[in-house]
C-alpha cells in the first residue's frame, strides 16, 4: 500500500459591506429580503471531462533533461518539477518522449540509451528515465503517455557519433540518407517490424497509460543544395521489391504508413487492451480542407493520411498539430479545428496540439498568451474535441511566456478528469469503502488522511476524491490506484480545514467511473445539564 499526499488549495470567501445607516439625516433603510444560501450538497459533482496534456521533448534537450550529461539526481530532480508544475497548471497528462531518433530514453533491449542523457549514446545514466517517470507521474495523479519517433534514425552529420547498437552500424540496411537526416525505410517490412515491436516492448514492460507518435511517418521533404530540386526519397529498391499490388510510387507510400497505423493499433491492444494508442500528425490534411486553407500537404508530401485513420478508428485519439493562430486567414485554428471535428464519424478522441512555443517567441508572428487560453476556450465549443495537448513544456511553463499562468487564471482553474475510452472497456469499477481520520496538523492546514478499500471486480487505476469543506465540494483529486491512504491537507483559512465529508470513486483504466462512496465525521452528541 502507498499513501500520497496532497494539497486543496483554499476556497476564496468573501463578505459584502453596508453603509452606515446610522448617519445624519440618513433615511431609514428598506430592509433588504436575504435569501439563505442553499445547504451543502450532500453528493459529490460531477467531475468535468477534458484532456489537458504536453508534450515533453527529449530530442536535442528540448525540454528534458535540460541538457545531457546532468547528473542522475540532477535530471530526476528537473522531472519531478515538470510534474509539480503539471498539477499545479491543473494538467492531466504527460506525454514524454522516449524514443527521439532510433534511440532509447529507457532500458531498450533493441535500441542504444539516448545521447540527451549522458552525452555519449549507448552510455546507461544509471538509472531508467521512463520508469521513473512513470512512477513519478501516476504518484501525482498524471497519465503517462511513452511517445514514439517511429521512422527517424538521426542527423547525417552525426553517423560517428552513433553506438554499435544504432540501426546505422547494426543495421545499415535498413537506413537511409535524406538530405541531412537519416530514416529508416517504412517501405520495408523488416523496418516496420522493429518499430512495432520497439513499440509492443514498452507496452509490456512499461505501465504506460498510452503509446504516442508523432508527425515523422516519411520525412518533410529537403532540397538539394546545389540544384534547389526537391530530394526524393531513396527507396526505388524497396519500392521494386515489396509492391505486390504495382501501386503508384506516391500511393505505395501511403499504404505502408496506413498499414502500419492499423497494424500498431491493433497489436497494442493484443497485448494491453486498455492501453490507448494516440498520433499526431500535421494539422493539414491536404490544402482546401477546409476551404480557404493554404499550407503543406501532408497527405502528399510525407504521405500521411490522418483523415483515414480517424474515419476508420485506427487510434483512440488524434491530435493534429494546429499550431496557427485563431484569426490566421490560411491556417485558422477554429477553422481547422471544426473541419477536424467533422470528420470524426467514429467519435474516437480528438485533442488538438496547440503552440504554446510561439508565445512571445521573438518573431513577428509571436502569441500573446491570451491566445492560447482563447483557443481552449475555442476548443471547447467544438462538438467531439475536449481537451488541448501543449507543444513544449518548457514555453509553457516559462515565467517569461506566462502561458501557464494564463490558463490558471482563466480556463484551467480546477482540475478536471480525462474522457473515458468506453470502447476500450465499457464497465466501472464498483464503488470502494471509505473512512478518514485527522493527523497531525502542519503549516499548512490540517491533515486528513482518507483510507480506501478497493471494491471487487472491475480493477480500479484511479482514485477520484471529492472533499467538502465550508459547504464546498472542492478536487477532483486525483490518486493512483495503488494508494490507499490518501493525506488531504486543508488550509485553516477554509472552515477551519474541517472535513465535512468526502466522496470517492474510483476509475479503471480508461477512465470508467464507479459509484462514489461517501465518509462523513460522526456526530457529536452536546451534553446539557440537568
Amino acid at each position: 500500500m502507498r499513501r500520497a499526499r496532497l494539497a486543496l488549495a483554499a476556497l476564496a470567501l468573501g463578505t459584502a459591506c453596508a453603509g452606515d445607516p446610522t448617519a445624519p439625516d440618513a433615511p431609514t433603510p428598506t430592509p433588504t429580503p436575504v435569501t439563505p444560501p442553499p445547504p451543502p450538497s450532500d453528493t459529490a459533482p460531477t467531475p468535468r471531462r477534458e484532456f489537458r496534456g504536453a508534450w515533453v521533448a527529449t530530442v536535442s534537450n528540448v525540454d528534458w533533461p535540460s541538457r545531457a550529461g546532468l547528473p542522475a539526481a540532477q535530471q530526476q530532480t528537473e522531472l519531478r518539477n515538470i510534474v509539480r508544475n503539471y498539477v499545479q497548471t491543473n494538467l492531466n497528462a504527460m506525454i514524454l518522449q522516449v524514443r527521439p531518433a532510433a534511440d532509447a530514453l529507457y532500458a531498450s533491449p533493441y535500441e542504444p540509451w539516448s545521447r540527451y542523457l549522458t552525452g555519449t549514446q549507448g552510455v546507461d545514466p544509471g538509472y531508467d528515465p521512463l520508469a521513473f517517470a512513470v512512477k513519478e507521474a501516476h504518484a501525482a495523479g498524471l497519465e503517462l503517455h511513452a511517445w514514439f519517433n517511429p521512422f527517424r534514425a538521426g542527423l547525417a552529420a552525426d553517423t560517428a557519433r552513433f553506438a554499435a547498437t544504432h540501426v546505422w552500424r547494426a543495421r545499415r540496411d535498413l537506413a537511409r540518407v535524406y538530405g541531412t537526416q537519416l530514416w529508416m525505410d517504412p517501405g520495408d517490412p523488416e523496418v516496420v517490424e522493429r518499430t512495432v515491436q520497439v513499440i509492443l516492448d514498452v507496452v509490456r514492460r512499461y505501465d504506460v497509460d498510452a503509446v504516442h507518435i508523432d508527425d515523422y511517418f516519411y520525412p518533410y521533404q529537403e532540397r538539394d543544395p546545389k540544384t534547389n530540386a526537391i530530394l526524393d526519397f531513396p527507396d526505388s529498391a524497396t519500392y521494386a521489391r515489396f509492391n505486390p499490388r504495382n501501386l503508384a510510387r506516391a500511393d505505395w507510400r501511403r499504404d505502408n504508413i496506413n498499414r502500419f497505423v492499423e497494424r500498431l493499433y491493433r497489436q497494442v491492444h493484443a497485448v494491453k487492451p486498455w492501453v490507448r494508442v494516440g498520433i499526431s500528425p500535421f494539422g493539414i490534411w491536404r490544402p482546401g480542407n477546409p476551404p480557404g486553407i493554404t499550407g503543406l500537404d501532408a497527405y502528399a508530401d510525407i504521405y500521411a493520411d490522418s483523415r483515414l485513420w480517424l474515419t476508420s478508428g485506427w487510434a483512440d485519439y488524434l491530435a493534429p498539430q494546429l499550431y496557427w493562430a485563431i484569426g490566421a486567414p490560411q491556417q485558422s485554428y477554429t477553422a481547422l479545428n471544426t473541419w477536424w471535428a467533422l470528420q470524426n464519424v467514429v467519435h474516437m478522441h480528438l485533442w488538438p496540439g496547440v503552440a504554446s512555443y510561439r508565445v512571445r517567441d521573438g518573431t513577428t508572428s509571436a502569441f500573446l498568451p491570451n491566445e492560447i487560453s482563447d483557443q481552449v476556450a475555442v476548443t471547447r465549443t467544438i462538438p467531439g474535441a475536449p481537451g488541448n495537448i501543449f507543444y513544449n513544456t518548457t514555453s509553457l511553463f516559462s515565467s517569461v511566456t506566462g502561458v501557464a499562468r494564463q490558463l490558471v487564471s482563466t480556463v484551467y482553474q480546477v482540475p478536471t478528469l480525462p474522457p473515458a475510452t468506453p470502447w476500450l472497456d465499457p464497465t466501472p469499477p464498483g464503488a470502494p469503502t471509505v473512512t478518514a481520520t485527522e493527523g497531525t496538523p502542519t503549516a499548512a492546514g490540517r491533515v486528513w488522511t482518507v483510507h480506501i478499500t478497493p471494491p471487487a471486480g472491475e480493477a480500479v487505476r484511479w482514485w477520484v476524491i471529492q472533499p467538502r469543506v465550508a459547504g464546498q465540494w472542492t478536487g477532483p483529486v486525483v490518486a493512483f490506484g495503488d494508494q490507499l491512504a490518501v493525506d488531504l491537507t486543508l488550509p485553516s483559512s477554509t472552515g477551519g480545514g474541517r472535513l465535512e465529508m468526502v466522496g470517492v470513486s474510483g476509475a479503471d483504466a480508461v477512465w470508467n467511473v464507479g459509484l462514489t462512496a461517501y465518509w462523513r465525521p460522526p456526530a457529536v452528541a452536546i451534553l446539557h445539564p440537568r
